[in-house]
Parts: structure tokens; C-alpha cells; sequence
């Protein structure tokens, strides 16, 4: 972080994915014992072909995301958010706005769908831009294996 004071601040990257929210549970572990805040990120943008969309009658991207966000929270948490967590919804790309965000983030948890085999050792666009691009650690989580106790 170059020089910068700690924010106390660990950003997660959310999209409603099985990994996301369990980033969400990792990035808790980190955060309580430290005094931390966690700010739950979920970024929506409009469909390139966005004409097309309305044009059909499709639209509502934003609530969507934003659907997805509080599920993933609920999914994680339960229906009472702890008192560190908060969430943010950016009309923007994940990858830019999340590393904009680690600008002034201690930490930056990213979920990585993995699907095993070859495949599941490359990360994803997101993470991997994280990774590379990101001003602060960056902690990559897989999601949970469905076969294990407690998945």
C-alpha cells in the first residue's frame, strides 16, 4: 500500500456465486479480530447490445445486482448484518472498480469459480486482474466443495 495508513478496510467482491459467498465468511474471519470493516462490493453494468434489451422489454440490471447482493449477504451473514459489514453497489466492471477500491482497501477478497481439471488452475478474469492490478493483498477463495461437511 506504499506508504498508506491503514483504513481498517477489507473490500469483497460479490456476484452471487457460491465462491463470493464464501469470500464474503473469509474476509469475516479476517476482519473481526483485526477491528476491521468489511464493505461487501457487487458491480452491475448494462449488456453492451443494451438497445437490444430494452427493445425486448428487459432491463433492471441494477436491481438485479442488487437482488444478488443482499442474497449473497444473507447467504453468508443470515438476515442480520453484523454491525462491520456494509454494502455497496458500483455501476461499473468488477475488475477496474475493485482495484480502484484497493486503493483504499487493506485487503481485497475475490471468489474464483473453480471447474476442476485443467481449467481449475487458471483463475478467472476478475481474480486475476486483482491479483495483478490490485494497490493492496489480494486473498483468492474457491468455493466450497459440495461433497464436504458443512459445504
Amino acid at each position: 500500500m506504499e506508504g498508506a495508513a491503514s483504513t481498517g478496510r477489507i473490500v469483497v467482491g460479490v456476484d452471487g456465486s457460491d465462491a463470493s459467498v464464501e469470500a464474503l465468511r473469509e474476509a469475516q474471519k479476517i476482519a473481526l479480530p483485526l477491528g476491521s470493516g468489511l464493505v461487501a462490493t457487487a458491480c452491475w453494468e448494462f449488456p453492451q447490445v443494451y438497445g437490444g434489451y430494452v427493445a425486448m422489454g428487459i432491463d433492471g440490471f441494477e436491481e438485479a445486482a442488487a437482488a444478488i447482493l443482499k442474497q449473497a449477504l444473507e447467504t453468508a451473514f443470515g438476515p442480520d448484518l453484523p454491525d462491520n459489514v456494509e454494502s455497496r453497489l458500483v455501476h461499473g466492471h468488477a475488475r477496474q472498480e475493485l482495484i480502484e477500491a484497493s486503493k483504499e482497501a487493506d485487503m481485497i477478497v475475490v471468489g474464483r469459480r473453480g471447474h476442476g481439471g485443467f481449467g481449475g488452475l487458471l483463475l478467472g478474469s476478475v481474480s486475476w486482474a486483482c491479483v495483478a492490478h490490485a494497490h493492496c493483498p489480494v486473498l483468492v477463495v474457491h468455493a466450497p466443495e459440495k461433497n464436504q461437511p458443512g459445504a
